[in-house]
């Protein structure tokens, strides 16, 4: 069965400044809670480090070459905030500002549009000594290097995404203490949520009218695994924690009431003050939508991740499916479903798939990725058929990198990376891939 898309439907590939740059020391770069914690012994498999990663800094031309011999109409990168402004405010450091000048000017030249994201995780470290993210003055601050950003490049950028995943920021790095900064407070994470959104807010109004802006979030589709009450119930709280939590605020203007309720023995919501949902309600260009796994749960529990506080007795559930080498189960029908309940619940936006991939360890012959994203891509143009508004797909990811708190030891790039010698070899995926671009479809 063949699946055609748009011919302005828009093909692209994502990474992160903190997963492939490297460079972290080099003309001026601060240090970001991710140097940090890496550094910390035990919170990175192998003791990796995102000090070299793929060497993107000083390999980025032969990079967008590769791009560009893969069809690529855009390139979703990310800006390190530290490479900006070390400190995290005041001062700029031009030469940070210049690296990111040379490679849109690079891709600009080679047909690729620049899709920026403004936050991908890397904190400046002086931000979090300040309190970080559960600290009203970072969004403040946030806003400001927004600003900066956009002055900087707003004459050869046309889209702009706010911030990454603002649920992993806020609970695997406040909550769980499985991501920079490595804390374990409720509290702080429920404050840093809000305070994530409100610098997106800041963010595009300080960014100015006429700045075609988005925020990308990292949604799943959430199954109970009975109709029982218990479980049903249990579907809502997860449901509220990882995606109403950051979609209502931001396209209906106020917080789910349930998942206030669910959230009042963590905090006292004094951190809300009078405009703040109006201010994170500003009106989006596009919602970037990223996308793994499902998730199956039940009422049984306790949940065994720290990270869905006001939880206690949610479990999640093996669903039988295969898996990815990290462990994430396969379910591309879940992206349909989400897609569609997207289009259903909320008002009507542009969207955009801004991460989907799987990480497998099948060196350049990557059988089980093409199947991956076969199966996800079909699931897209069947939303579309049913009337989604999905304007692009970007890959996750270009080259394999730092994968976080997992370190090198998996691996989601299209485009294999020897880190001993940073050779690049696209994978067999990365040859499907073009030829899906070439072709329009599958």
């Amino acid at each position: 069965m063949s699946s055609t898309f748009d011919p302005d439907f828009l093909w692209g590939a994502a990474t992160s400044s903190h997963q492939i740059e490297g460079a972290t020391a080099e003309d001026g770069r601060g240090p970001s809670i991710w140097d940090t914690f890496a550094a910390t012994p035990g919170k990175v498999a192998n003791g990796d480090t995102g000090a070299v990663a793929a060497d993107h800094y000083h390999r980025y031309r032969e990079d967008v070459e590769l791009m560009s011999e893969l069809g690529l109409g855009a390139y979703r990168f990310s800006i390190a905030w530290p490479r900006v402004q070390p400190s995290g405010s005041g001062p700029v450091e031009r030469r940070g500002l210049d690296f990111y000048r040379r490679l849109v000017d690079t891709l600009l030249e080679a047909g690729i549009q620049p899709w920026p994201t403004l936050y991908h995780w890397d904190l400046p470290q002086p931000l979090e000594d300040a309190g970080g993210w559960p600290v009203r003055d970072t969004a403040k601050r946030f806003a400001e290097y927004a600003a900066t950003v956009h002055d900087a490049l707003s004459d050869r950028v046309e889209r702009w995404t706010t911030l990454n995943e603002p649920w992993c920021s806020a609970f695997l790095g406040y909550a769980t203490g499985r991501h920079a900064p490595g804390r374990r407070d409720p509290a702080a994470a429920v404050r840093a949520a809000h305070h994530l959104m409100l610098g997106h807010g800041l963010a595009v109004q300080a960014m100015g009218e006429g700045a075609r802006v988005g925020i990308t979030l990292n949604l799943t589709d959430v199954t109970p695994l009975s109709g029982s009450a218990t479980d049903l119930d249990a579907a809502r709280r997860i449901d509220g924690l990882q995606n109403r939590l950051f979609l209502d605020p931001l396209l209906r203007g106020a917080y789910p009431q349930d998942v206030l309720g669910d959230l009042t023995e963590v905090t006292a919501f004094d951190h809300i003050q009078e405009g703040d949902l109006k201010t994170i309600a500003a009106p989006l260009d596009f919602l970037g939508v990223n996308y793994y796994a499902p998730m199956l749960v039940a009422g049984d529990g306790p949940y065994n991740e720290s990270a869905y506080v006001g939880s206690p007795f949610v479990r999640q559930v093996d669903g039988g499916r295969p898996r990815t080498d990290i462990g994430w189960e396969i379910d591309e029908g879940g992206l349909q479903e989400l897609l569609l309940r997207l289009s259903r619940d909320y008002p009507a936006l542009p969207v955009y798939i801004t991460e989907n991939g799987a990480a497998f360890d099948e060196e350049v012959h990557d059988r089980a990725r093409v199947a991956y994203l076969e199966g996800h891509l079909r699931s897209c143009a069947q939303a579309i058929e049913r009337g989604v508004p999905l304007k692009g797909y970007f890959v996750w990811s270009l080259l394999d990198n730092f994968e976080w708190a997992f370190g090198y030891a998996q691996r989601f790039g299209i485009v294999h990376v020897d880190y001993a010698t940073q050779r690049r070899t696209p994978k067999d995926s990365a040859r499907w891939y073009a030829d899906v671009i070439a072709r329009g479809g599958l």
